[in-house]
């Protein structure tokens, strides 16, 4: 059965363009198909600020795989392209994220499906509002347009 995930894409070293498209095609050699991409922006770190700005994108998915096994996958492509997970919020060759899962809300130890902070990142809803922008998050109940109106109205 195929799914649709939601994937975030980020980087902040080295050629930050290049990682984001390499995982983008480690991640096709996987047989994940992609039906939506966003606009590459780079944006300001968040959390931890003293660090190199990201590439930031957001892609529409089509998968075969469970949200486990598409973590999974996600975190080995990660490490293939020397991810190294010293620090919270710390630099990093490429990061993927799983934003949502079909219209799954799914709450294991691992992984949280949507996303727990995508309200709050501006960096996600502003490329996800690009290619989804209808998008209803199903435990908010508010589409991508809604939830990234609010947080520019609380950042000003």
């Amino acid at each position: 059965m195929n799914h649709l995930a939601y994937i975030a894409f980020g980087s902040n070293i080295g050629d930050k363009k290049g990682y984001v498209l390499l995982a983008m095609e480690k991640m096709q050699e996987l047989d994940m198909k992609f039906l939506k991409v966003s606009t590459m922006y780079e944006t300001e770190p968040y959390g931890v600020r003293e660090q190199e700005n990201f590439m930031n994108c957001v892609a529409l998915v089509e998968t075969v795989l469970t949200p486990m096994a598409l973590l999974d996958t996600l975190l080995d492509v990660e490490k293939s392209l020397g991810r190294v997970r010293e620090h919270r919020w710390g630099p990093r060759t490429v990061d993927l994220d799983i934003i949502f899962y079909d219209k799954k809300i799914i709450n294991f130890v691992d992984l949280i499906i949507p996303h727990e902070d995508v309200q709050n990142r501006r960096f996600v809803l502003e490329p996800l509002s690009e290619i989804a922008p209808y998008y209803v998050h199903p435990a908010l109940h508010k589409k991508v347009i809604e939830l990234l109106n609010e947080l520019k109205e609380t950042s000003v």
